[in-house]
């Protein structure tokens, strides 16, 4: 039986809502992958320990919505001033065609690394990178990579039957997928790689990309009735921009969640990623199924769509989580810089709705009440319920183990702060990652993986995009 001993840390923040959110012991015990204790405890003979002192500990990070393949395609100059619909055809349907695969796993291998160095555990990324007659499995190298890392793995396959293209460009790597040919990968994918169990290292999502864009009504109807055969949840994209309400409304005058009601996405196995552009009546109806968001706060400020009403969201009974989005619309692709952005921007959106007294308003009342402990959840738990995944995301006994731990004590962004345990969300910045652990294993150590050349893997990003740009034309 293998023991590990977190001692003398500063705070243990839980992931769990209200009283519990943070822990009153300073010491966290791990036996077999689980968490067996958390209190004040003494090392048993033989048991690994490691000193805290000077940090506070989080349950990992679980990101509920990614792009890896787009970590080669940061601060592209065509799409980098773009609103959404723009941005889109200048950068990943400009470039995400050209990519072969050394380029595929290499972005992979970026994204994720960038997110376990941010205290990242689980990731869950929307991969929408394929086409028919694709040379190689793109879904097969996520899960490979994943697997060197050591973390846990969902992957929400995308793709759709439809494109968006302006062009209409037809060059294999544009061209889309038959519902047939869709929704067989989704059953190959899931005999291959689906797990159930509630700690699941590897999961398959059911996930086209836009529902608006990549199916038609009756195509996104098979897909809801397959998955739920098959036992797969549902993801996908919507009402990012006011431009999803405008495109539903000419197609099937309704609003966008009145159409997913209508092809039965919605419900507590359906989460959306960014839900920026709500009315009441959506937000209610979000509410009322359970349905979650992916909160991407950081891409939803640097397209111009706006700040994604979560306070409202919960308060209506929707799952929140929060993820990065891809890193070509989200240049800090990593879970630290979100749930700072997430703090920040909750926060500015109940001051931008403040009304004042005199107007018949409440002032500036609530606008406040987003705390660091309330992003926590939403980053740890949240995802973790969103996701299906009940034994992890919190720091409890009986989970599995997945934790960071934050050292506070070499930076000196950190000194002075009476709050300690609020250090890593709320002064932002680059991570002091000690140690990341997954399931009781170590991930990383002092802010490195182990036998990973980051230097090397630079030089080969810059190699790679530099190839990626020769073959635009």
């Amino acid at each position: 039986m293998t023991s590990l001993l977190i001692r003398n840390a500063t705070a243990i923040l839980t992931g769990l809502k209200g009283a519990q959110a943070r822990s009153a012991g300073s010491d966290l015990r791990v036996r077999d992958g689980r968490i067996a204790a958390i209190g004040s405890l003494t090392p048993e003979p033989g048991e690994r320990t490691i000193d805290a002192s000077g940090c506070v500990v989080y349950p990992s990070w679980v990101n509920t919505h990614h792009h890896l393949f787009q970590s080669l395609l940061k601060g592209d100059p065509q799409g980098l001033n773009s609103t959404l619909t723009p941005w889109l055809t200048a950068t990943p349907m400009r470039l995400r065609p050209l990519m072969n695969e050394h380029e595929f796993r290499l972005a992979a291998r970026v994204g994720l690394l960038e997110l376990v160095l941010s205290g990242c555990g689980t990731v869950a990324d929307h991969n929408y990178h394929y086409y028919p007659d694709m040379p190689y499995d793109s879904s097969s190298i996520l899960f490979e990579e994943a697997a060197k890392l050591g973390i846990r793995f969902v992957l929400c396959r995308g793709g759709g039957t439809l494109t968006r293209l302006e062009t209409k460009d037809t060059a294999p790597g544009s061209r889309p997928e038959t519902l047939e040919g869709y929704l067989a990968d989704m059953r190959r994918l899931a005999k291959l790689y689906h797990d159930p169990s509630p700690d699941a290292t590897q999961r398959v999502v059911m996930a086209p990309t836009t529902p608006p864009h990549s199916m038609r009504p009756e195509e996104m109807r098979e897909t809801a009735k397959v998955a739920r055969e098959l036992g797969l949840m549902l993801h996908s994209h919507l009402s990012e921009t006011v431009h999803y309400h405008d495109t539903v409304w000419e197609k099937h005058r309704m609003k966008p969640i009145e159409f997913c009601q209508t092809i039965d996405w919605v419900g507590p196995d359906v989460w959306f990623a960014h839900l920026v552009k709500l009315d009441e009546d959506e937000i209610a109806l979000l509410g009322r199924t359970r349905t979650g968001i992916a909160h991407c706060p950081q891409s939803n400020g640097r397209l111009g769509s706006g700040i994604a009403p979560v306070r409202a969201l919960e308060a209506a009974g929707a799952r929140i989580s929060i993820g990065v989005d891809g890193a070509a619309s989200n240049e800090a692709a990593d879970m630290l810089s979100e749930t700072h952005a997430a703090w920040l921007m909750a926060r500015a959106r109940g001051g931008y709705e403040a009304v004042a007294h005199y107007r018949g308003g409440k002032g500036e009342g609530d606008a406040a009440s987003t705390t660091v402990e309330d992003v926590v959840r939403w980053g740890t738990a949240g995802g973790a319920e969103v996701l299906g995944l009940s034994a992890i995301g919190t720091l409890e006994v009986g989970q599995a183990a997945d934790f960071s731990i934050f050292g506070l004590d070499r930076d000196p962004r950190y000194f002075g702060l009476h709050d300690p345990a609020i250090g890593p969300v709320a002064s932002g910045g680059t991570a002091d990652l000690r140690y990341l652990f997954v399931g009781g294993k170590e991930v990383v150590r002092d802010g490195r993986v182990p036998n990973l050349d980051v230097a090397e893997l630079g030089a080969q990003s810059r190699a790679a995009v530099k190839a990626l740009l020769s073959r635009v034309g």
